[in-house]
């Protein structure tokens, strides 16, 4: 346990370069956004999805390598069900006769595989998801902002969903900056960053309220700093393991799992640092205080509790 008695870090003395920081990536994200745009995969496009069975495992790598051969540009190869089953999406629209062609491309030099099915994705489905995921994730932020509202304060509620949104922009940011291909596993990967961060804030939160309603001493600002001094081992220790987990995933699990991989190790690197840096700051710019959070005591209750003896650094401010 961190000794109390002695002045922490002062993490929100920073929060004017954080603030700087944070508007400057937000801007910039949206910037970006709105210039380059995201390079929206088979998803949310439409294409052609093809489904082969081999006589015997195939190596991806070699299913890649011979449809790019043969000139097709947008492309995803992975396993389905099976080592000898693979499902092969492509950009292009198409019928039977782009099944039978790239039956053909695949069976070449005597290789062992048969077409299963086939189906076409139009780009009105891919338009309907586009509007769909976006609606989903406004959704959970408004649900995000009820809860912590009822649960902590309306303060707490938009100190809690403003850095979502903060996470979310910087996440699809980067992908429209590197134009990596947003799928429906990164839409996954963004409701997944919602949560984490999320759990996170809910976390300090929690903390920062119940020393508001235990330290009577000291500014705001002071009981933030207290608070993420007392949570901040918990939140390495959570996105370390995690993010190890997460690295691995995104060097081991295959091109199928890549994007939602690089979200995520994206998005918990952002997390944390909103839960800080967002989050906290955002309490000390509404002017949260004490009243906020105290709860009035009964009326006819003798003995009540005593408040718990600040840290001794908070004596001397």
């Amino acid at each position: 346990m961190p000794d109390m008695d002695k002045k922490p870090f002062d993490f929100m003395g920073l929060r004017n370069i954080a603030s700087v920081v944070s508007v400057a990536l937000v801007i910039v994200s949206i910037a970006v956004l709105g210039i380059r745009g995201l390079n929206f995969g088979m998803d949310f496009t439409g294409g052609t999805s093809v489904e082969f069975e081999y006589a015997e495992a195939p190596q991806l790598s070699d299913v890649r390598a011979r449809l790019d051969a043969a000139g097709y540009e947008q492309f995803s190869v992975q396993n389905f069900g099976s080592d000898t089953i693979v499902l092969v999406r492509l950009a292009e629209a198409g019928d039977d006769k782009l099944a039978a062609e790239v039956t053909r491309i695949l069976s070449a030099e005597g290789i062992e595989l048969e077409l299963i099915s086939s189906e076409f994705i139009g780009s009105q489905v891919g338009k309907q998801l586009k509007e769909d995921s976006g609606l989903g994730l406004l959704l959970a932020m408004i649900v995000v902002l009820i809860y912590v509202g009822m649960r902590f304060q309306f303060k707490f509620g938009i100190a809690s969903v403003l850095p979502l949104g903060h996470d979310v922009i910087i996440v699809l940011g980067f992908f429209a900056l590197f134009q990596w291909t947003f799928d429906l596993t990164v839409l996954a990967a963004l409701l997944a960053i919602i949560g984490y961060s999320l759990n996170d804030t809910i976390i300090v939160a929690d903390r920062i309220r119940e020393n508001f309603r235990k330290v009577r001493v000291g500014s705001p600002a002071d009981i933030i700093n207290l608070s993420v001094h007392e949570t901040i081992t918990r939140t390495i220790n959570t996105s370390g393991t995690t993010l190890v987990v997460v690295i691995a995933l995104y060097l081991l699990g295959g091109e199928a799992i890549n994007n939602f991989a690089l979200a995520l190790i994206i998005g918990i690197v952002v997390g944390t640092y909103s839960s800080i840096y967002v989050a906290a700051n955002l309490l000390i710019a509404m002017g949260v205080s004490r009243e906020d959070l105290i709860v009035p005591p009964k009326e006819g209750v003798a003995g009540a509790e005593e408040d718990e003896q600040p840290p001794e650094w908070l004596n001397r401010m």
